[in-house]
């Protein structure tokens, strides 16, 4: 037993010698994280769509305290909303706006989303006066208690759109639409 104590110490000792002498390579050295990237494009300030005659600037919407959506005042029923947690049009991902199909008694920006086709154009204008254009790929209607939050608001590795919209009858006991009407839209 006692050899093996000291081929144990003269090993130990061997090990330190290497390292404290030759060195050793423990592996990368440890890393700061990088820092938080910047913003890769200015906010949004107005959105465009041709097709629909639909012209708005934007004003930043968040979440509710219900956790739901944030949207334009109803009041304002012409004025379209960017939702500050999604992405900034132009960067990967999703990027949502939110407009009325109605208000007051009166069409909202929203109001013909619908009516838009594959193909139909998107502009938004940023802060910075720059723009980006996006093409509409698909609109769907479905009952607000299907939306798809996923397929809405999950990652995606291209830059796209959402707007969204109320559709469907008017539920007057809930005061709201029963379903939504999303369009969708990619970089062009």
């Amino acid at each position: 037993m006692t050899w093996r104590v000291a081929l144990a110490g003269v090993l130990g000792v061997a090990a330190l010698y290497v390292i404290a002498v030759l060195g050793f390579d423990w592996g990368p050295s440890p890393r700061p994280p990088p820092p938080p990237a910047a913003a890769s494009v200015a906010e949004p300030v107005r959105v465009d769509i041709p097709a629909i005659d639909a012209h708005s600037t934007l004003i930043p919407l968040g979440p509710n305290p219900d956790e739901t959506v944030e949207v334009p005042d109803v009041k304002t029923p012409q004025q379209a909303g960017w939702y500050r947690h999604s992405v900034r049009p132009g960067e990967d991902g999703p990027a949502v706006l939110l407009g009325h199909v109605d208000g007051g008694g009166k069409p909202g920006i929203f109001h013909d989303l619908r009516k838009l086709k594959p193909g139909n154009e998107v502009v938004v204008t940023r802060a910075d006066g720059s723009s980006v254009t996006f093409a509409v790929t698909r609109v769907q209607e479905l009952p607000k208690v299907a939306f798809p939050t996923e397929e809405v608001y999950g990652d995606t590795d291209q830059a796209e759109l959402r707007l969204i919209t109320c559709g469907g009858s008017f539920d007057k006991s809930a005061r709201s639409y029963r379903d939504s009407v999303i369009a969708y839209a990619a970089l062009k």
